[in-house]
């Protein structure tokens, strides 16, 4: 379901009228420095220099349709939707919908889970960051209820992020998902740590799958590449706290 080029990850699903893709750690153009924060990063708010960020978000442009601008969002792990109309500045969310053409939806992660979403034709769009803490706030049900088109009619795409191997939380996180549904169970792992304590590995690729199918949603697609294992490819907080910025985005053509 996913078209690969080694640079960005474009989908390829049954929607129409759109373009959509994630990014990588590659530069398209095979720009190459030596950084903590790799070639293609897209975060603003991680200490890289500001000039080659710019310039690396202004490259994006060229992948997008026309006269297309890009809405990026202050990403603060809460469950906040803003529904765009006209493309404006940085705004406090985790989610963003939109029924125009020109604007292009974005998120960044470096282990959370970047979710897509649209009609079948493309009219409504909405991109989703789905850390952990967003997704036990219900963001994907705050998003589709803003949403014009219904549950059983839209597409859902789930990118990369930190794999069910790798991504380690605490019993506090476990207890606070299986306060919501029992159901996430299935989503946890327990283990012991070295220091003998009760730890769970947790997957949050079956986390949103599980409030998806809760929710109605029945075309669910996925590109389960593990963000902390796979080095060459991804950013990843957790590997590397010091690190880049991973883009998803989707736009009306």
């Amino acid at each position: 379901m996913n078209r690969t080029n080694n640079v960005f990850h474009y989908l390829s699903w049954p929607v129409q009228n759109v373009v959509a893709f994630t990014t990588t750690v590659h530069h398209p153009e095979q720009f190459k420095r030596s950084s903590s924060y790799g070639n293609f990063n897209l975060g603003l708010h991680v200490g890289d220099d500001k000039s080659i960020l710019q310039s690396n978000r202004n490259l994006l442009l060229n992948y997008l349709p026309e006269k297309t601008s890009i809405q990026w969002l202050e990403q603060v792990h809460g469950n906040n939707v803003e529904v765009i109309t006209t493309c404006s500045g940085v705004l406090i969310a985790d989610a963003s919908i939109t029924q125009q053409k020109n604007i292009a939806l974005a998120v960044m992660t470096a282990d959370c889970l970047p979710i897509i979403i649209s009609s079948l034709d493309g009219s409504e769009i909405a991109v989703i960051h789905g850390g952990w803490k967003p997704l036990s706030q219900n963001i994907i049900e705050q998003t589709l209820l803003k949403m014009n088109t219904a549950v059983q009619d839209l597409h859902v795409w789930l990118g990369p992020c930190i794999g069910p191997a790798s991504f380690e939380v605490g019993k506090e996180v476990y207890e606070q998902f299986i306060s919501i549904d029992s159901d996430f169970k299935k989503a946890f792992v327990a283990f012991k740590s070295s220091e003998n304590e009760i730890k769970y590995l947790a997957n949050l690729h079956l986390i949103a799958q599980v409030q998806l199918e809760k929710l109605g949603a029945q075309y669910v697609y996925s590109l389960p590449h593990c963000t902390f294992t796979q080095t060459d490819d991804y950013y990843s907080y957790r590997r590397s706290h010091k690190t880049g910025r991973m883009a998803t985005m989707i736009c009306r053509t």
